[in-house]
């Protein structure tokens, strides 16, 4: 009988308060922005909201409490906009939604950074509760990029994933990495980069002894790619059944699954809220439809980040999820 874990890829949308104060903030330390120091007051801003959206996530019942990113104003691109060998160019469409980042120019070696290790330090100190890491894995973060360095995708790809699994080294403990990975399905790896591809998330998770779970989203996998990807040494692989579901369960059922499986049943773009119950019963219904049904952990999770959510709604999302995977776990007992 699976175990059924509620949790999110991360991503928050930033309290009302805090899109203020930060406003304000960043217009008087337009400079320090510029220069990489986000200066003390902002520092406060997004330490205070960080612990809000802990604590809402706990109050909410979640299973696996996430830093949060609130920090991530380049959305996946973020760990290298901060990166001292990488220039920010001009902005650039995030996928085909209206949110945007600015592109990172990698022009020398990528050596550790730390970034987000710090940011996870400072959300174990406010809980006990298990901690979930966030990164972009390494395939989305390398098509994301511009590389004026390395001068090849297959080096330039390597040298992502090497970057991400040394930022990983230095996580504090924690239950569970997720790696989003919506350029897999949005801009897939042709022959040969496919395999990379598969290489790159297979050195990022040998970084932790955590679950972990490569997320993809905004549709599903092509064929060869999905094939490829299971060849990885990770945990679970994420299905995004918000936006398409024959090509998922397609892909189960022809080529099958990792031990544990992350469905997206909640949609992390829609203001409109999905009762508990409905989406326990959409895991049922897909657990219907494929042949094998006895994964160790099954995560419920929105489809997407919850970035784009109102945050009210952001918190309502937070609580049917809880709800969702309690009510699975009374019903399969």
């Amino acid at each position: 009988m699976t175990e059924y874990v509620s949790t999110t890829p991360g991503l928050f949308p930033l309290p009302d308060w805090a899109k203020d104060d930060l406003s304000d903030a960043k217009g008087h330390q337009k400079h320090d922005l510029i220069s990489g120091d986000e200066g003390e007051t902002v520092t406060s801003v997004y330490d205070e909201a960080r612990a809000e959206v802990v604590e809402t996530q706990v109050e909410a019942g979640l299973d696996l409490i996430s830093e949060g990113q609130l920090r991530w104003d380049d959305m996946l691109a973020h760990p290298l906009t901060v990166h001292d060998a990488v220039d920010t160019g001009g902005i650039v469409r995030y996928y085909d939604n209206n949110n945007f980042y600015r592109d990172p120019v990698v022009t020398d070696d990528l050596t550790f950074s730390g970034d987000v290790a710090g940011e996870l330090e400072a959300a174990a100190a406010l809980t006990e509760e298990p901690l979930q890491a966030v990164l972009p894995g390494p395939y989305s973060l390398f098509d994301l990029a511009t590389d004026d360095h390395y001068g090849d995708e297959e080096t330039f790809l390597a040298a992502v994933a090497d970057f991400l699994a040394g930022e990983v080294d230095a996580f504090p403990a924690h239950e569970t990495l997720f790696l989003l990975e919506p350029s897999l399905v949005e801009n897939p790896p042709g022959d040969g980069l496919d395999e990379l591809a598969s290489e790159a998330v297979d050195t990022v998770a040998n970084a932790t002894d955590a679950e972990v779970i490569v997320q993809p989203f905004y549709g599903a996998l092509e064929e060869k790619v999905y094939a490829h990807l299971l060849d990885a040494d990770f945990d679970a692989l994420g299905f995004d059944f918000v936006t398409e579901q024959d090509q998922n369960l397609y892909n189960i059922q022809e080529y099958g699954a990792t031990d544990d499986v992350s469905l997206g049943l909640a949609d992390g773009q829609n203001t409109l809220l999905e009762e508990p119950e409905a989406i326990r019963e959409r895991a049922d219904w897909v657990f219907d439809q494929i042949p094998v049904t006895d994964f160790e952990t099954t995560y419920l999770t929105t489809n997407t980040e919850t970035f784009y959510l109102p945050y009210a709604k952001f918190e309502a999302k937070l609580e049917a999820l809880a709800e969702a995977a309690a009510l699975a776990e009374v019903t399969h007992a």
